[in-house]
């Protein structure tokens, strides 16, 4: 799989993307990663990005003619690829494990960097098949979004994780014992810290025993951490 990143801030992502789980399955070629400067579209000696809004209003927008120009010299004109360009903004629909799931069945995923007071919406309406927001909150550009959007779907692709089975027992994972609730809470040595005991259960050995009690412990942390996700389930 390949994700483009799109952005006025290419330097960001040297962090973000060159360590852990990432790191390995770019190495190993398991994905490919590429990170285009969104200046390298413009036409004015400025590398001019951004604008005042029509009718007024605080802050600047990203002008349409570089996003434009930026995508269609990116996915070129290659037909039969499975791919989806997405604009991430404060206003997109809520990014969430379903949604990584999908992405993951792609061939290209591009990820556009919103900035400033936004984004020109005709870039939102004709040039993104989708508008993604990570949470109901402002960030400051999408480059924080795009780095959480690669993570999260990165980690479902074949051979980026070591056990191919970890993704199917995590939270908020159709289809394992989590069953679109959280994961059930884990331990490791030693058994016992500070006079705080691992359960009983875990140690004994009885696997039928434990997938229930791991079932229970799921579904009690999900309504003392996570009652939405009860109410969504039913």
């Amino acid at each position: 799989m390949i994700f483009h990143v799109l952005t006025i801030f290419p330097d960001f992502f040297q962090g973000p993307f060159e360590h852990g789980v990432i790191k390995r399955a770019r190495d190993t070629g398991a994905l490919e990663i590429r990170i285009h400067n969104l200046r390298d579209w413009t036409s004015d000696r400025h590398k001019t990005v951004d604008d005042r809004p029509f009718g007024g209003g605080e802050g600047m927008l990203l002008k349409p003619e570089p996003l434009f120009s930026a995508v269609e010299s990116i996915v070129g004109q290659a037909s039969g690829l499975s791919r989806k360009i997405v604009l991430l903004s404060a206003q997109g629909r809520l990014f969430n494990q379903g949604v990584a799931n999908d992405y993951s069945s792609l061939h290209e995923l591009l990820l556009i960097c919103g900035r400033y007071e936004g984004v020109d919406e005709r870039v939102a309406q004709h040039l993104a098949d989708d508008e993604l927001s990570i949470g109901s909150y402002v960030l400051s550009g999408g480059e924080l979004a795009a780095a959480v959007v690669v993570d999260a779907v990165a980690r479902l692709l074949p051979g980026v994780l070591g056990n191919e089975s970890s993704t199917v027992f995590e939270s908020f994972q159709e289809g394992g014992h989590a069953g679109a609730m959280l994961d059930c809470p884990q331990y490791t040595r030693p058994a016992e810290f500070r006079g705080w005991k691992v359960p009983d259960v875990l140690l004994s050995g009885n696997h039928e025993e434990i997938r229930r009690w791991r079932q229970r412990a799921a579904l009690e942390k999900t309504a003392r951490l996570r009652p939405d996700l009860l109410a969504h389930n039913d």
